[in-house]
């Protein structure tokens, strides 16, 4: 794994605030190799990677984050999809004709509406919803922390088409700074110093230079960077249990429309998964429970 894919947790020793940063390089142009993104929905797409990766770094599950952006406009959906493992996979879906170069999230998705899954292996399904109101992926997260009974949260979040690099900042419990003026004042500190910070220099500059530029005053633990990865869930087998669920007929009726043959495509990977006629009769034979053995795709 390349080493621009990791997140890394950092804590301030005299406060009660925790930290994560976001880089994203292979694994941004993996998913952004799959289509080919105009430039404003590339940025989008590497913003709302890092955000990805930023909240799996605070979340302790087993299982799956989902972040899906929806909305009217030119851009009517943002999905990414990271791991506790954090391996990510994301798409975006988008109208070219509508997307003006320097166009923002505002311009990009009129009325939208950001839902935050946490899906995990084991336990009840989580879901939140807030609608897109600021002018920024990072401030609309923000603002969705905000009105959550969530710890305070705020995101910086930028990409350029090459890099994906986000920063997050988190109150902890009282602890250390029990008096509540204190507390306040602290973390109004460390977020105003953190606003200093420009695009250039998040998407420029190391962890290490990131955190000296902005809090070098500050007692701040740097911990060991977690690998990030690109990798898509899909597989054969998952594909067979989608037609299976069609049912037989529909199953069937589809041979015939496509010339003996079903086509499904991952739209997050681009993969191909063809089924024939042998391979639907044998899927239905077997209780629809197995894949054909076969590994055409």
């Amino acid at each position: 794994m390349h080493d621009t894919d990791h997140t890394q947790r950092f804590l301030f020793d005299d406060t009660d605030v925790r930290g994560e940063l976001a880089s994203l390089g292979e694994s941004y142009q993996h998913v952004l190799a799959k289509h080919p993104y105009p430039q404003p929905v590339a940025q989008l797409l590497g913003e709302i990677l890092a955000a990805a990766a930023l909240l799996v770094g605070t979340l302790k599950f087993d299982g799956l984050l989902i972040l899906q952006v929806r909305s009217s406009g030119a851009v009517p959906l943002l999905m990414i999809e990271c791991s506790s493992e954090r391996e990510v996979r994301g798409i975006a879906r988008y109208h070219a004709e509508q997307i003006a170069a320097d166009a923002g999230l505002r311009e990009l998705m009129p009325d939208g509406v950001l839902a935050l899954t946490v899906d995990p292996k084991q336990g009840q399904r989580y879901q939140g919803i807030v609608d897109l109101e600021g002018d920024t992926l990072a401030e609309c997260l923000s603002a969705y922390f905000a009105t959550s009974e969530q710890l305070a949260t705020r995101f910086w979040l930028h990409a350029d088409g090459q890099r994906a690099r986000g920063l997050l900042l988190q109150q902890l419990p009282v602890d250390r700074l029990p008096d509540a003026d204190e507390r306040a004042a602290s973390w109004e500190h460390l977020l105003t110093l953190a606003n200093t910070l420009s695009a250039e220099e998040l998407l420029g500059l190391d962890n290490e230079t990131v955190l000296h530029r902005l809090y070098h005053q500050e007692a701040v633990r740097l911990f060991e960077p977690q690998p990030l990865c690109f990798r898509c869930s899909c597989s054969r087998e998952r594909s067979a249990r989608a037609l299976v669920s069609l049912g037989e007929a529909d199953a069937n009726v589809l041979l015939g429309e496509h010339g003996g043959k079903v086509v499904i495509d991952c739209q997050f990977c681009n993969q191909r998964y063809d089924f024939d006629a042998a391979d639907v009769t044998q899927l239905f034979a077997g209780g629809g429970s197995e894949a054909p053995s076969g590994t055409r795709h």
